[in-house]
């Protein structure tokens, strides 16, 4: 049996908490300063360790936003987010159920105030370090389009859909959620309620379904 961060392991332990620390300090720093202007040195001061503790835990200034992104986007922990996660409740539920609750959780995700200050950073420093902007899109799109590409493999045969691509199925799915609202959002023009993401999603969802029964996927 795999040990846990326990009494069973305190060393592993200590060290999963100080890497869940020096986490949330880049997260801080770098909605406040950016990915290029946060400084690695006052990451580590302001968690409390030395730069070595910090380079101990992370290779580099990359590595370390890589993990913040991996936070950020899991509803775990930090030191429990880098195991597979298990899937969305919505996977084990029927299309008709399931494409809508996926669009509520992507756009519950998608729009909360930390994921829209990540975007900016990464939309702001992307075009100067590639590799933030490539590491960004694995970890967010990427992940949520294997997801829901996998939940439609899952029902295709089932339903008789015969989907030439589905990562790009997915990524239409999230284009159909984004489009009434995330640039507002991103903007900071307005904030849509829970009641109007559950709207918005319904929509989407009964758009994808037509699409996906009409086999124009």
């Amino acid at each position: 049996m795999a040990k846990t961060w326990s009494a069973d392991n305190p060393k592993a332990g200590l060290m999963a908490r100080k890497r869940a620390v020096i986490v949330e300090a880049a997260l801080k720093a770098f909605l406040d300063a950016g990915y290029a202007e946060a400084s690695v040195n006052h990451i580590a001061a302001a968690a409390g360790v030395s730069i070595k503790t910090l380079y101990r835990h992370f290779e580099s200034k990359d590595d370390l936003f890589t993990a913040v992104i991996k936070a950020a986007c899991s509803e775990l922990p930090e030191d429990e987010a880098a195991g597979d996660e298990p899937p969305p409740d919505w996977y084990a539920l029927p299309p008709a159920e399931a494409v809508p609750l996926a669009g509520e959780e992507y756009l519950r995700h998608a729009l909360s105030p930390d994921q829209l200050a990540l975007y900016r950073v990464v939309a702001r420093d992307a075009h100067r370090f590639p590799e933030i902007g490539r590491r960004y899109l694995t970890q967010t799109a990427g992940s949520r389009d294997a997801t829901f590409a996998a939940y439609l493999d899952l029902w295709a045969g089932r339903e008789g859909w015969s989907v030439r691509d589905r990562r790009a199925a997915a990524q239409i799915y999230a284009g159909l959620l984004k489009a009434r609202i995330f640039d507002e959002a991103l903007l900071g023009l307005r904030q849509p309620t829970d009641g109007e993401i559950v709207e918005i999603a319904r929509e989407a969802a009964q758009r994808m379904l037509l699409l996906l029964r009409a086999n124009s996927l």
